[in-house]
């Protein structure tokens, strides 16, 4: 699997994975995440002018996947109903989707953000229950409620040294 930065002419392919992952999401009892053309071509493009936006590729099917990640404070995660890890610099992984024609990509997806940064942040739609595995699945925890567009999403963290202690600076 090769990970890189999006290009702009990446765009035709990015958001037919994103269709991709609306219809899956719906098909398996996700209704009301990513409605009404989220994410846009226009957050997207910003995405990948900022150097956030990434795809995944491999030999066989090409472009099978998408995300965006950065380094730094999100705004979205400066309040939260319950608790982070801790409190030090994090990267954050936002809109991951995938084609469905390769196995384990979320997985592999995870695994080089985390190599990029040992302090994850994460979120999703509660009706999301797979993408809820899938982080807890990569060594995530849940940390509570945040919410972002208005609505809320379940919070959840990755460090290095995954005990919760509450403690770190």
């Amino acid at each position: 699997m090769n990970i890189r930065p999006a290009q702009s002419s990446d765009m035709p392919g990015i958001m037919g994975i994103f269709d991709h992952a609306r219809k899956f999401m719906r098909a398996n009892g996700n209704p009301h995440q990513w409605t009404d053309g989220y994410p846009s071509e226009e957050l997207i493009e910003t995405e990948i002018r900022h150097g956030h936006c990434f795809v995944c590729e491999n030999e066989t099917d090409g472009m099978v996947a998408t995300f965006c990640f950065s380094v730094g404070n999100d705004p979205t995660y400066s309040h939260i109903e319950g608790k982070w890890l801790n409190e030090a610099p994090y990267g954050v992984i936002h809109r991951l989707a995938s084609n469905g024609k390769a196995k384990g990509v979320a997985r592999q997806c995870i695994a080089w953000c985390f190599a990029q940064h040992h302090n994850l942040r994460a979120d999703t739609h509660a009706d999301n229950l797979i993408m809820q595995k899938l982080l807890k699945a990569n060594g995530f925890h849940e940390c509570g409620i945040i919410y972002t567009r208005e609505s809320p999403r379940i919070a959840y963290q990755k460090v290095t040294d995954a005990a919760p202690s509450g403690l770190q600076a």
